[in-house]
């Protein structure tokens, strides 16, 4: 697959610049203003607490709903896009893949009546399997439909040649969402493995395994996943790039997993011929080399049979969908609900024809002047920190040419892509939910694999047009911003220009700045992983990280739990760089105009009410200790209060005085 651990985005994880409303829908008819000053908490007092003053209404009145673990504005904006998606969906006729792939998910009866037989060829395949060598064709099998048991395997750009595709091979193989989950040693994390545990042995009964039989497989799949995670490498030393990018000839690999016929392996996943590759993490194949030793025949049949109904959970009958969400989703996220099936099948179909859905979505949604004025605003934007490299009194003259040589190279991609993605080749049948999806799964895993050894298509999108999100790519030197994000709360045409920038211009600002942060700055202009900066000015680079880092993982995550500054670091740069590019765009904006007060504010103070109203957010406990150990980006309040305390123009907008809250005297500022 196309390495996402490089891409980094506004959340884990765009906008929706809406010059025209969507078509009528079953969803609300009003849409959320960009800024609501009925949100504000106007009690408290902004140079204490400005996530509270901005937000503290909305937070009283917006309770989590009982099928989220988070609820906040880009939530309540993803609400709005799904009612859409929906109404796409329901219109669209039989012998469309769209809207066959959504009759077939909402066919709840049709899923019921077939119960396991969906996946029993599958589950009749692994039990059939008589030796390790049988194993390990059946791995790259499964591989082959895009399955991920013990690891995984697609596509990315090479690192160090951007224009090529190479194969590579990263860790994986485990059912909970991290490796820290199955290491430490805290009485949470304890309990969480066992609760884990209890949920396969209960996953194994519904296949009809008798409990005492399925908690003896459930210890089985948690004793393989555990070794796996031995060999794992830690979250925050993934985001180093260096520490991920092994390029290695298959005789290599072969060396450090010797167990793996990896000529073998990449024929039967469906590869053909691979002579070199990237090996994310070489310790993690060390290690599951000897994972592969040491357990049972049978003990493989046990892992690839609960990776097997892990995987198509979704698409099983109710009892199913209720066990996988009882465990993923009320114990490790803390929803009270599942979401109405509806929600989920709309989901299911972004995910499996994301551009097919997409398309129709953005005939709805994008005018032409919404895709004209986020351009603009980026060039504002890319103008404004072209100035910020000039004045910036810690950079040399010879780095901050190569910056600027950089910046002008990175390409903009607005609202959709330029070219379709053609599916033809997908059977999506009515009646057949988990074969659609299953199949789906396998053409975006060949869609990747057809990807080796050719030049990268430049024009290619990671995200679907309806995603409420944005990212930049540093191996293509690219910033994008899907159709689904460019609306309210982030850009609203009946506001003005302050709130605008505060929403939609500090994340675009945000994005840019990715390429200059922890990770982006790595790699130059062509997306080649090369080092563009003096030795001093990387230094003081370093030096000014670091107290993103010290101040960062100061802020408490929920309870006893600190935010971890390393993982996040890079999300802290960029949302202290965008939001400070795009105040200084937005006085270019208004730079000789007439300004006034709004709602009682002035332009300066609007921009930072547009920014902390965009993350106004409520979190269950178990969300905020499960985003603490796996988000790289910080919560609401430190995405808003974290900012502030580094921005002099914010204290000079709200009159903060040097000892309150608000106002740090170590700021920290690397943009």
């Amino acid at each position: 697959m196309k390495s996402i651990k490089l891409l980094s985005s506004i959340l884990l994880g765009a906008v929706l610049l809406s010059a025209e409303p969507p078509a009528s829908t079953n969803a609300g008819k009003s849409a959320t203003p960009g800024f609501d000053i009925g949100a504000m908490d106007k009690s408290v007092d902004p140079c204490t607490d400005f996530y509270t003053y901005a937000c503290g209404t909305w937070m009283k009145n917006n309770p989590i709903p009982a099928d989220r673990a988070i609820w906040g504005r880009f939530d309540e904006l993803r609400e709005r896009n799904l009612s859409v998606l929906r109404n796409i969906l329901e219109q669209s006729p039989a012998g469309t893949q769209i809207g066959d792939a959504y009759a077939a998910c909402m066919d709840e009866k049709g899923i019921e009546s077939k119960g396991t037989a969906p996946i029993k060829p599958a589950l009749d395949r692994i039990v059939a399997l008589e030796d390790e060598q049988a194993v390990l064709a059946e791995i790259a099998y499964e591989h082959s439909l895009g399955y991920r048991p013990l690891f995984g395997f697609g596509s990315t750009q090479d690192y160090k040649d951007s224009s090529q595709v190479i194969a590579e091979v990263q860790q994986g193989g485990m059912g909970m969402p991290d490796r820290d989950y199955y290491l430490k040693d805290d009485a949470r994390s304890v309990g969480l493995r066992k609760q884990y545990q209890e949920h396969v042995a209960r996953m194994f009964v519904l296949l009809g395994d008798k409990m005492e039989i399925a908690a003896a497989k459930a210890k089985v799949v948690m004793e393989i996943e555990t070794e796996l995670a031995k060999g794992a490498l830690e979250r925050v030393k993934r985001r180093e790039p260096v520490n991920v990018y092994h390029r290695m000839g298959v005789a290599e690999l072969a060396s450090i997993s010797p167990t793996v016929d990896w000529p073998k392996y990449f024929a039967g996943a469906g590869a053909g011929t691979v002579k070199s590759l990237n090996v994310a993490e070489p310790e993690f194949f060390r290690n599951m080399d000897k994972v592969l030793n040491a357990r049972s025949l049978e003990d493989w049949k046990t892992y690839l049979t609960w990776h097997m109904v892990h995987a198509e959970a979704d698409m099983l009958p109710e009892a199913f969908v209720a066990e996988d969400f009882n465990f993923y989703g009320k114990t490790l996220s803390g929803a009270k609900e599942i979401q109405p099936r509806w929600k989920r099948c709309v989901e299911n179909v972004d995910q499996a024809l994301g551009e097919a859905l997409g398309r129709q979505y953005v005939e709805r949604t994008f005018g032409a002047k919404g895709k004209e004025r986020t351009h603009q605003m980026v060039v504002a934007l890319e103008t404004a920190l072209g100035k910020d490299i000039d004045e910036l009194p810690w950079m040399t003259a010879e780095t901050k040419k190569q910056a600027h040589v950089k910046l002008a190279a990175i390409t903009n991609k607005i609202g959709y892509p330029e070219k379709w993605r053609d599916y033809s080749a997908l059977k999506i049948t009515r009646g057949d939910a988990l074969g659609n999806f299953a199949r789906a799964r396998a053409f975006e895993y060949r869609r990747q694999l057809a990807k080796i050894g050719k030049p990268v298509d430049p024009l290619e999108w990671y995200m679907s047009p309806p995603t409420v999100n944005a990212y930049y790519d540093p191996q293509m030197n690219g910033i994008n911003f899907p159709a689904g994000i460019l609306q309210p709360p982030f850009y609203d045409n009946n506001m003005d220009d302050a709130v605008n920038f505060g929403g939609i211009g500090a994340v675009i600002g945000h994005e840019l700045t990715h390429g200059f942060d922890d990770q982006g700055r790595q790699f130059d202009l062509k997306g080649n992983m090369r080092d563009w900066w003096t030795e001093q000015d990387g230094k003081e680079f370093e030096k000014r990280a670091d107290c993103f880092v010290k101040q960062y993982g100061q802020f408490n995550a929920v309870g006893d739990v600190k935010l971890n500054g390393k993982l996040t670091l890079g999300e802290n740069i960029a949302d202290n760089g965008g939001l400070r590019i795009a105040y200084m765009a937005l006085l270019q904006t208004l730079a000789g105009k007439k300004t006034k007060q709004i709602d009682g504010f002035t332009p300066e103070q609007r921009i930072f009410l547009g920014w902390a109203q965009v993350w106004c957010q409520n979190r269950t406990e178990q969300a905020a200790r499960l985003r603490a150990i796996l988000d790289p980006h910080s919560p609401g309040q430190w995405r808003v209060n974290g900012v502030m305390v580094n921005m002099p123009e914010f204290r000079s907008a709200f009159g903060c005085k040097v000892n309150q809250p608000m106002v740090s005297g170590n700021a920290c500022r690397v943009w």
